[in-house]
């Protein structure tokens, strides 16, 4: 499908030693490696047209302008998004989050109203709608998952009623792996009348994803899970919706006209941009998303998948050990723990042989409130992993394993 000894070749961290081990590096799902494309755009960008974009008029500034905006359509089509009016550049997925839970709680939740969540959610996207709880006096109520890890969608119409707000869901569980079936939420959802956030922050890496398509109302994800910088993000959200919700926050660039008696908004999508943007990180975010538009992610979902399934069939003959979340689809999130061994135990001497795994709840305790653990091992594969990469990590875990019983 592609060459993954030249992929390998533009992640120059990927040859690293760790205590004098090669780099196994399996936390993509915390953050990805970037490529020198990126990083090279960046610097590019910052050597030769750095200047603050919008309302300038000279030379760099309206290149700088140019380039970010250019790098909105980008991303645009990369989602399939109708409109540039639609796609706000955040910090991340949790600032997405968190503006569309005041703005839209703000417009539109009175106290006795409810907000649907899943049981199987980032804390990004619980703890936001908690904050609006205690304002609004709005209640949170919870679509289970199963042991299995699939969600129970069948039990989502009982937690609908008319004074359902928003339904939030992910694509992708960052623990379990899980791929909902977004389709069926969004359109029960709509049917209800409520409209539906979608967290696709690991969901936007692993596959192809068409907001359209899916017909949700907001989408949501970071830069940096998509290999490219960190402090970008985006939310996506149907004009209809964002035309009706006021400003996050208040600030430069987000005005149109601004005196004591009152200030009007500039239309969107810059009136969810308050401040200097990230305009260097919004250029790396399109760049890393060109870099692997060009490797393609049908070709990605298909190789990540083949991993996957080699580091479950390798795990899965070990004893003691128990992985999370067996339901397909599953995008390329192994978690596991093993009996008797505190997960933290076998991150850190893994680390000692140069496989770099993620440990503790991966924020999301509740998740781990329903299987009764403190937390999980979680091998997050990306696509310039390798399977010789995968049976090192497997045997590095036997190795553990023999070494801690």
């Amino acid at each position: 499908m592609f060459d993954i000894d030249k992929i390998r070749k533009d992640f120059p961290i990927l040859g690293s030693r760790i205590y004098g081990k090669p780099l196994v590096y399996l936390d993509n799902g915390a953050t990805a490696q970037k490529p020198v494309s990126v990083i090279e755009a960046m610097d590019r960008f910052m050597c030769e047209t750095n200047a603050n974009i919008h309302r300038g008029i000279h030379h760099l500034s309206a290149e700088s302008t140019e380039i970010y905006e250019q790098s909105r359509e980008t991303v645009r089509k990369f989602i399939g998004a109708a409109s540039t009016r639609e796609i706000v550049f955040t910090s991340g997925a949790t600032s997405a989050v968190n503006t569309v839970a005041y703005s839209f709680g703000e417009r539109f939740f009175v106290e006795g109203d409810n907000i649907v969540v899943s049981e199987m959610e980032h804390h990004s996207n619980l703890v936001p709608w908690q904050l609006v709880c205690g304002r609004k006096g709005v209640e949170i109520r919870v679509l289970p998952f199963a042991d299995d890890g699939h969600l129970e969608i069948e039990k989502l119409p009982g937690l609908i009623d008319e004074r359902t707000r928003i339904v939030a869901v992910t694509q992708a569980s960052n623990v379990l792996g899980t791929c909902p079936d977004l389709k069926k939420i969004i359109s029960m959802s709509h049917k209800a009348g409520v409209p539906v956030l979608v967290d696709g922050c690991q969901g936007v890496v692993h596959g192809k994803t068409d907001v359209k398509e899916l017909d949700c109302d907001f989408y949501v994800f970071s830069g940096h899970k998509l290999y490219g910088p960190t402090g970008i993000g985006v939310l996506y959200g149907k004009q209809k919706w964002l035309e009706e919700m006021p400003p996050f926050m208040g600030g430069g660039d987000m005005v149109d006209r601004v005196s004591f008696a009152g200030t009007t908004w500039a239309e969107l999508p810059l009136k969810f941009e308050a401040g200097t943007a990230n305009f260097i990180g919004a250029l790396g975010l399109a760049e890393a998303i060109r870099y692997v538009g060009n490797l393609g992610m049908d070709a990605i979902a298909t190789y990540e998948d083949e991993l996957l399934s080699h580091a479950c069939e390798r795990l899965g003959t070990m004893p003691g050990v128990r992985i999370y979340g067996n339901v397909r689809p599953k995008c390329a999130i192994l978690s596991f723990n093993v009996e008797g061994i505190h997960p933290l135990d076998i991150g850190m001497v893994l680390d000692k042989m140069g496989v770099a795994i993620r440990t503790g709840t991966h924020c999301a305790q509740p998740l781990m409130a329903h299987y009764g653990v403190a937390g999980m091992c979680r091998a997050s594969i990306a696509f310039y992993n390798t399977h010789d990469e995968i049976d090192i990590f497997a045997d590095s875990l036997q190795r553990v394993l023999d070494m801690l019983r």
